[in-house]
């Protein structure tokens, strides 16, 4: 009798950025290449594809995910948030702002994963002291702002989210 064939494709259904979606995904296809060749979501950069640089991450059930080191069959289930969509529902208009006034962005490449990540930390509350705020982002590799102004960036919207009473943990 000669043996199964290995499985090649799988049903995937999940939550991404507020919808739900379904499709059809190789077994083997990271969720990064999943996200943008299926769904077009180009805002999560694949740059080393190793899990070092962090352009890819996403927010998976609410924590940040290298999506070039999860296949994309293991989202089925979950809740998947990009760039794109954090944008879209307007929840890191002020961290853009941010980011955009103390010219935390150059290139732009390591901006999205960069976004995403200080998303999360922001999503805890409170306001981080720099030396944390440099911890949540050193996974985030950025060739061309030295990290100063994305650290600034940062501090000034949980500031500013502090103020206002919007930290999101209280």
């Amino acid at each position: 009798m000669a043996p199964e064939a290995p499985e090649r494709e799988r049903a995937v259904a999940f939550t991404l950025n507020g919808e739900s979606v379904r499709c059809r995904a190789p077994v083997r296809t990271h969720l990064g290449d999943l996200l943008r060749d299926a769904f077009g979501l180009t805002g999560v950069h694949l740059g080393c594809e190793h899990g070092v640089c962090g352009a890819c991450t996403v927010l998976v059930d609410g924590r940040a995910v290298r999506a070039c080191l999860m296949l994309g069959v293991q989202a089925d289930g979950t809740v998947v948030e990009t760039v794109e969509g954090l944008t879209e529902s307007g929840s890191i208009r002020d961290l853009q702002d941010a980011f955009h006034a103390r010219n935390a962005l150059q290139c732009g490449y390591c901006t999205p994963g960069m976004l995403v990540t200080a998303a999360e930390l922001l999503a805890e509350g409170g306001v981080p002291e720099r030396a944390a705020i440099r911890d949540a982002i050193a996974g985030n590799y950025c060739r061309c702002t030295g990290y100063h102004a994305i650290v600034d960036a940062i501090a000034t919207t949980a500031e500013a989210r502090h103020a206002a009473g919007r930290d999101a943990a209280e």
